[in-house]
């Protein structure tokens, strides 16, 4: 069975509500997971990156941890100011 099959069966098709809902919540714990990998591979600490942000290190870590939503422009701030990066964004249809 392949991921998008069990997905399928045990949550629904995609445009369902509890399909949404799963979908929606792993590209949230992915990109917490994205931003706290580049963090630590820049090699600072949670306070360090809240701090070029203007943020708190509560904010970051909620957010490495999918217990906040992120904002895009708070998202631009982390990865370009704190990160030193460039954000790529894509919409597939």
């Amino acid at each position: 069975m392949t991921l998008n099959e069990f997905k399928d069966k045990h949550y629904g098709a995609k445009g369902t509500t509890k399909r949404d809902e799963l979908d929606d919540g792993f590209e949230n714990f992915k990109l917490g997971t994205l931003i706290h990998e580049a963090r630590l591979e820049k090699g600072m600490t949670q306070a360090e990156l809240a701090e070029k942000v203007g943020t708190t290190k509560s904010y970051i870590s909620k957010i490495e941890n999918n217990v906040k939503e992120v904002r895009l422009s708070t998202l631009q701030k982390i990865v370009q100011i704190g990160l030193g990066g460039h954000l790529d964004l894509s919409i597939r249809l």
